[in-house]
């Protein structure tokens, strides 16, 4: 379970509740913004927070690494990017070609491996209810779209589009104006995986019915089921 936005700090993430479940878990946190985390009932070995480089911390709390069954998973808040004069726009591509780097030095496309979480990109045109309504904004712009191909090509793979060619399927939508129901929405919740998980693969879903609660989150659970090995 990779969790994104927690706006908890590590002292007050909910471990002992996740335990009494059968869960491990690991949260990176900062408090009142951003924070991830991931439980696990096979296992959590080897956790890092952050992307694990050479380089300054992040300033904000943003990724998580665990190895769990054997998969290496990171659950990750890629930064919105606000609008595209904006610094945390850069912030955005930087913090995407600083992913990128990570992968091609500490990891290889043949180990099983796992990013999840809120990408904050729309992958394609399919990805986003109607693509004129984001001319000039983020989550659809070239270079943004750019940066997550640029990843792909190291050797992930979309784990939904491998079960669901089609346009119209979302995973967030507005608050505002009735999005949700009038299925406004866009697919930037994205379930990235090697090879050797891709290969596994036997479903994909967005859990729609989970955004239909009361004071839900304004983005839907990605699901996939791996088969056994």
């Amino acid at each position: 379970l990779c969790l994104q936005e927690t706006k908890l700090s590590d002292d007050a993430f909910p471990r002992e509740l996740f335990e009494s479940r059968g869960y491990a878990s690991v949260h990176h946190g900062q408090g009142r913004w951003n924070g991830v985390a991931i439980a696990s009932r096979v296992g959590l070995e080897d956790p890092v927070s952050g992307f694990g480089d050479e380089a300054p911390p992040d300033p904000d709390a943003r990724l998580v690494w665990a190895t769990c069954g054997g998969i290496r998973i990171a659950s990750a808040y890629v930064p919105n990017g606000r609008a595209l004069d904006d610094d945390h726009y850069r912030y955005k591509l930087d913090w995407l070609a600083r992913l990128r780097a990570v992968l091609e030095t500490r990891y290889a496309p043949s180990d099983p491996l796992v990013i999840a979480g809120d990408w904050n990109i729309a992958p394609d045109d399919r990805d986003v209810w109607d693509p004129s309504q984001f001319d000039g904004a983020t989550h659809t712009s070239d270079p943004e779209r750019e940066a997550l191909r640029a990843i792909q090509a190291w050797g992930l793979d979309d784990a939904f589009r491998r079960q669901h060619d089609e346009a119209g399927i979302y995973s967030w939508w507005d608050y505002r104006g009735g999005s949700f129901h009038r299925r406004h929405g866009m697919r930037i919740d994205l379930v990235e995986v090697t090879k050797p998980v891709a290969d596994r693969v036997d479903y994909a879903v967005i859990d729609r019915d989970a955004r239909k609660g009361e004071r839900p989150s304004d983005h839907a659970p990605v699901i996939i089921d791996l088969a056994e090995v």
